[in-house]
């Protein structure tokens, strides 16, 4: 019997960035496999390439804390990963892997970004892919270009009364030939692991409660091609719980350590950063607590989680669950009952419709359909 242990976005953006996981660092070290995402590259380019909101990167040394921590592996595809271009994605890749983190989701080539990190344990083989469907195109890896694997998924607005100019119905779905390919990733990777865990870089950011209409399906599509566990972040925000087909889905697991002044501007950022956190208040109707000064997130973000999944030797499902974290005023999560932290996550799980059973056990929320 084994334990997988997975977070959600990591951000190591401040010195001494070891602190951050004294919180959650003994219940880390009961994982046999514990896997995070690598929010920003870890780099000393200063090159901005991303037309997305421009993170900077953090510095490769800090990825030795994650190491620490008790971390096998690094999730890396997401809409970060390519902001200082290629040398960004050496580096973090790198730096990962001396800090003892095996990575997926992103490299040289776009089918070595499709490569599963594979973990062997005292019982199951455990492997993991990672794949971004959020964009920009940019960030995705192609045969000849470093990037990240990816899942494309398509946006369309319907005006359903004449008036032009209106507010429109959105609709979103994956791309079929990359859900195929997706798929075919998750078939093959199943052929020499026991368990698999699928990441997505998924939903809509800074949004409480909100599943957008592709994201049910994509999960949903992993677990039919056979994995055995499908996590999810990118919203910066905790999301809701789902049980399909036996297998658990963490349609997102919101912030871990994400420690960050890059996006709560002082004065003298780029006018990119200037223009998001401006934009952020319009799009998200909030601004970064001052008193946080680098945890600059919707304020219901504090309320985060472990996912928590045991599995015999012979890779199948023996329980699915979640430990309840509180982010504290200095950005760093602990691990706690906190009931009122899996009342929010009961809750925004009903507010998505999905039906999911919450049971508190022994300091852990196991998980039923």
């Amino acid at each position: 019997m084994i334990t997988v242990l997975a977070v959600g976005d990591i951000i190591l953006d401040e010195p001494d960035p070891s602190r951050f996981f004294d919180g959650t660092r003994d219940t880390l070290a009961t994982g046999d496999v514990v896997i995070g995402h690598v929010e920003v590259p870890h780099s000393t380019s200063t090159v901005q390439i991303s037309t997305d909101v421009p993170a900077p990167p953090a510095d490769p040394a800090h990825l030795k804390a994650m190491g620490a921590a008790g971390f096998d592996v690094a999730t890396l595809a997401g809409n970060h990963v390519f902001d200082v271009g290629e040398q960004g994605i050496f580096d973090t890749i790198e730096a990962c892997r001396a800090a003892g983190l095996a990575t997926t989701g992103a490299g040289p080539s776009l089918d070595a970004a499709r490569t599963p990190a594979l973990v062997t344990t005292s019982g199951p083989t455990v492997a993991v892919l990672s794949y971004n469907a959020v964009g920009p195109r940019e960030s995705w890896a192609t045969s000849r270009k470093a990037g990240c694997a990816y899942v494309r998924v398509l946006t369309h607005y319907e005006l359903d009364h004449a008036s032009p100019g209106g507010p429109p119905e959105v609709f979103t779905f994956a791309d079929p030939a990359s859900l195929e390919r997706m798929a075919a990733d998750v078939g093959a990777a199943r052929e020499s692991a026991d368990v698999v865990v699928v990441a997505f870089h998924k939903g809509v950011g800074h949004t409480p409660a909100a599943i957008a209409m592709y994201e049910r399906p994509l999960a949903h599509a992993a677990v039919d091609a056979g994995a055995s566990m499908v996590v999810a972040h990118h919203a910066h925000i905790m999301r809701g719980v789902e049980m399909y087909r036996g297998a658990p889905i963490y349609h997102g697991l919101g912030n871990f350590v994400t420690v960050t002044r890059a996006l709560n501007p002082k004065g003298g950022e780029s006018a990119e950063r200037t223009t998001w956190a401006r934009k952020r208040v319009e799009l998200y109707g909030f601004a970064p607590d001052p008193d946080m000064p680098y945890y600059p997130f919707h304020p219901e973000s504090r309320n985060t989680a472990i996912a928590a999944c045991r599995f015999a030797d012979d890779g199948t499902l023996a329980e699915a669950g979640l430990i309840p974290c509180w982010i504290d005023a200095t950005g760093t999560p602990h691990v706690g009952e906190y009931p009122e932290v899996t009342g929010y996550i009961e809750d925004i799980s009903r507010r998505a419709g999905l039906p999911t059973t919450f049971t508190p056990q022994n300091g852990r929320v196991v998980l039923s359909a």
